[in-house]
């Protein structure tokens, strides 16, 4: 994989601006990172503040293969490198949240996001937004690397560490067997998996137990009742001292 990395001050949204080059025809492997963003946004549309310096952003245009069927398991591949970069740079290991946020213990360190866009290929813009040293205070339960590991870090030092283990991955994707690896690794990853959830849906919550993940990527969660898979929702993580 041979990656074309572009470095910018400041943007809107790395996401944005990635996708529109997507849209005019870029191919795989364009990565934009910023100092700062002005329009970050996370899951369910959520604003994403980052004080300028303080955290890696960045977006890769990726192609995916055929092997992989849903495009959920490009994210997936994308955290999972995140988590192996993390790793080798601090030598702490974190997990991850379904469907997507990366973990220090119970602390969210870093979130993803995809967008397919929609051309004669499809592609699909990954982005990720990681905390090194400051996190916006009305983010609860977030962490940063360097406290839950006390390794500072730079922005390029994580990103070249993340390229590396997203091209190493993304080079056995496009064989049935790479895609197997990468679910057998995802349920390996989450930390979700074996836990009492809460998943937020329109219609309200719904409570169970997370037992799994389907050949979506959905999440299977045991209600008592029936299993059901959800690919969308807000799944909170059910602390003792919430459980009725």
């Amino acid at each position: 994989m041979k990656w074309n990395v572009e470095h910018l001050d400041h943007v809107d949204s790395t996401n944005a601006w990635l996708a529109q080059r997507a849209r005019d025809g870029a191919g795989e492997g364009l990565v934009v990172y910023s100092e700062y963003q002005s329009a970050g946004r996370g899951r369910l549309d959520r604003e994403w503040h980052a004080p300028p310096g303080s955290s890696l952003l960045c977006s890769a245009l990726l192609v995916p293969p055929a092997s992989l069927g849903a495009p959920q398991w490009m994210l997936v591949a994308a955290a999972l490198s995140l988590c192996d970069a993390l790793e080798e740079l601090t030598e702490v290991r974190p997990t991850l949240k379904w469907p997507n946020d990366v973990l220090f213990g119970d602390a969210k360190v870093a979130g993803l996001l995809a967008e397919v866009i929609p051309t004669t290929t499809p592609k699909i813009v990954v982005g990720l937004g990681v905390n090194l040293t400051d996190v916006d205070p009305a983010f609860e339960f977030a962490t940063t690397v360097v406290a839950a590991t006390g390794e500072s870090l730079a922005a390029s030092q994580v990103l070249r560490a993340y390229l590396a283990a997203l091209g190493q991955r993304r080079a056995v994707l496009d064989t049935p067997e790479g895609a197997n690896t990468l679910r057998n690794e995802y349920a390996q990853a989450l930390s979700t998996l074996g836990r009492r959830v809460r998943v937020e849906l329109t219609e309200g919550p719904m409570w169970g137990r997370a037992v799994g993940v389907d050949e979506q990527g959905a999440l299977k969660v045991d209600t008592g009742s029936e299993v059901r898979a959800f690919t969308a929702g807000d799944v909170v993580h059910v602390r003792r001292e919430d459980e009725g």
